[in-house]
Parts: structure tokens; sequence; C-alpha cells
């Protein structure tokens, strides 16, 4: 069962809407080694502004993941939002899906933030396996129920995470397959009912459409990247990849993918329409994290262990809801142009304020019905300071 409320909350900013500004956990100011020691060659992570490294603390020999968190970005004080991060995870500390955060220190240049350590590291990793070494539909059943009791847990807080993805699902190990942790509250926002929240930020493979068209921001929102990554998860391929990062957000805004029998081959047709109630244009048409709980779907014990299908194709666009289609994200056939006109593309581009991008180019994994050759998963980050600049980071973050 997942916890209704969590035993303490933070304020909310009065600056900064969506932001937690107050934290209980004391900021350490000695020096981090003196109780912490850095395992060599054991960087689990890094991006422009952190980098996450495995530690042990001295006095147990516990191990501990330790996010150390750049406070100046740009020329700008960024320690709000690592406030922010610090008093989300807070919240979530009595829900045992969400990392839990054990310390937290800070210097002069950094705060540093010892988080538990997940030894099984991103599901990213069985996402894009080679079939034998994929998850199986059941063992996705098994997680994807573990990824929803966390959401559901942090959207009845009136949390949203805003960049569900498989880099930011981690596991408790690997071998066996563990349980699932939720990591990475930095684009996270606090709802409130009194206001609405517009931002663009997210990962192009997984943001919603709203996103896209500066629309408010959700509980919704976050169930359009759960059924991402469930389509990411069974069938190791990214349903609205495009060519480049423009591509991709007019097959989200077209709900442009496929369904094909070849591509969910070995596939339960409840899988697919677990993934059919997400994957709807409409927020209010999706399912929530409470619906999907109770979804046939993950209460169905008779899902054959086999492995999960290959490849997907970013396919056939479907007609837009104004001209009378249902704008789940079925398979259509139709005329493949874009039916958003060159002024809506000119807005959501001048609109994009800011997209951390987690990017994945190629195909994910291999079909058994096809020879390719040897292709290697290719990973970057963007951001989007302002409008139509592109900045790239490279690296990745896990927690």
């Amino acid at each position: 069962m997942v916890p209704e409320e969590c035993c303490c909350r933070s304020p909310r900013s009065p600056t900064r809407p969506g932001l937690l500004s107050e934290v209980l956990t004391p900021v350490c100011t000695e020096p981090f080694t003196n109780r912490y020691a850095l395992a060599p060659g054991h960087e689990l992570g890094r991006g422009k502004f952190a980098v996450v490294r495995k530690c042990i603390e001295k006095e147990t020999e516990k191990e501990f993941a330790a996010k150390f968190m750049r406070k100046r970005r740009k020329g700008q004080d960024c320690r709000t939002e690592i406030i922010h991060e610090i008093a989300v995870l807070e919240l979530a500390k009595c829900c045992h899906r969400v990392i839990n955060l054990h310390e937290v220190y800070e210097t002069a240049s950094e705060m540093i933030l010892v988080l538990e350590f997940a030894a099984g590291g991103e599901i990213f990793d069985q996402c894009i396996a080679e079939r034998e070494e994929a998850f199986k539909e059941k063992d996705v059943q098994r997680l994807m129920g573990q990824i929803l009791e966390g959401i559901s847990f942090l959207h009845k807080n009136n949390v949203v995470h805003l960049d569900l993805k498989p880099q930011n699902i981690l596991l408790t190990s690997s071998c066996p397959l563990g349980d699932i942790k939720i990591v990475d509250f930095g684009l996270s926002r606090v709802l409130n009912n009194c206001e609405e929240l517009r931002e663009i930020m997210g990962t192009p493979e997984y943001v919603a459409p709203e996103i896209l068209n500066y629309e408010p921001i959700s509980t919704s929102t976050d169930m359009w990247s759960i059924g991402v990554l469930a389509y990411v998860m069974l069938t190791g391929s990214s349903p609205f990849l495009g060519d480049d990062k423009q591509q991709t957000f007019l097959n989200i805004s077209q709900i442009n993918l496929s369904y094909s029998e070849e591509d969910f081959d070995g596939i339960s047709d409840l899988a697919v329409d677990f993934i059919k109630t997400l994957l709807v244009k409409k927020p209010q048409g999706r399912a929530t994290a409470e619906d999907c709980l109770q979804h046939p779907w993950l209460a169905h014990d008779n899902i054959p262990d086999l492995p999960t299908s290959a490849k997907i194709t970013v396919g056939e666009p479907i007609i837009d809801e104004e001209k009378g289609e249902e704008d789940s994200a079925t398979e259509h056939t139709v005329d493949p142009t874009p039916s958003c006109t060159p002024e809506a593309q000119e807005k959501t581009l001048t609109e994009e304020l800011l997209v951390v991008a987690s990017y994945t180019l190629g195909q994910c994994r291999q079909s058994d019905k096809e020879t390719q050759t040897d292709t290697k998963a290719i990973s970057k980050r963007f951001r989007f300071e302002e409008p139509l600049l592109l900045q790239e980071i490279p690296g990745e973050f896990i927690y």
C-alpha cells in the first residue's frame, strides 16, 4: 500500500511558484571527507553542474551516492533550486519507492546530497539490452506497479516529477532484478490549486503535449511520461523519437506512433491497452496513477514469461482531434502532412524556455527479424536557456 501522506511538509516559496523553500534536514558544514570516503573509480553520473559518486560512510562502512551540485551556474545563484530538491526528498522520505536522502553538506561552492545507493543502476540499461537480457513483460508489470506506487504518493502530495524516464528510475539490484527507486527531482514542482503552473521543461522524448503548447501542468503531465516509459520498457524503442528534436516534438503534438503487430510481437493486448490509456493528447482524458494501479494488466498474472519484442518505427501520423478523430495514441495510416500550421510550430519553438534533454539516437534494441550492424545507444543532454538558443550539456545525471 502507498502511504497517503508524508509526516512533514515544507512551505512553498513566496517568490518561485512550484518551488519549496525550507528544509528540515540539518545542513552540515564540516568537511564531507571527515565522515565519507569516495570510492575510487565509482563515478555514477556527471552533468555540467553536478557529479554523482559512490562513497562509503567511514563509521558504518555503508555505501551511499553523493551528489555534488554547484550552487552557482552561469553566474547565477541556484541554491534555491537545490533547496527545493532537498525539500521534495524530505516530503517523500516515507515513500520507499523514492530514493532516500541521508545527509546534506554545504561548502562555499557546492551542496552535497548523500543519497541511498541503488546498486542495480538505471533501468535504461535493460531497456536497450539485447532480447535475451532485456525486460520480460512480467518484469515490466512488477516494476511499473512500483513506479506507479511512487508517483501516486507524489501526486497525492501535489508533487509532479516532470522528468520521468529510464535514466531516472533505478534498481536496488540488477541480479536478481530488484525494486525501483525514483530519483532526480531537479525539475519537480509543487502544484497549487489557486494558481496555474506553466513551464517548458522536460526530456524531449518523454515530454507531454501540454508542455510543448505552454499549457497548464498537472499530475496528468507525469502520466503521459509513464505511458512513454511503459512503451520503452516493453519494446526497447522510443515511440515519438524523430530525426531531431523538432521532429520529435511534432510527433508528440500529432501523436505519431505505431502499435503494429510486428512491433509488439509477444506483448499482451492488456499491455497495449495500458499504454493507450496514457498516451492521450488531452490531459483530462489520461488515466491517473490510481487508475493505472487498478488496470487489468497490472492485476493479470497469466502473462507468458517471454522476452519482449524489439523495434518500433516512429510512424504514421494521426489526424488531429479538431478534425473529428480520437486523440488517443492508436495506430492510423493517413496523410503524413503535419496538421500544425507554421505559425503554431513557430510559437512552440519561441516558447521553449527550458528543456533538459536526455536524447537517445538510433535503434535501442535489435530485432530478431532483422540483421543490423552493431550500434551503440548515444546519449546527449541539451538545455534551452533562451528561446531558440541550444547549448549541449555532456553526460548524464542518474540521481
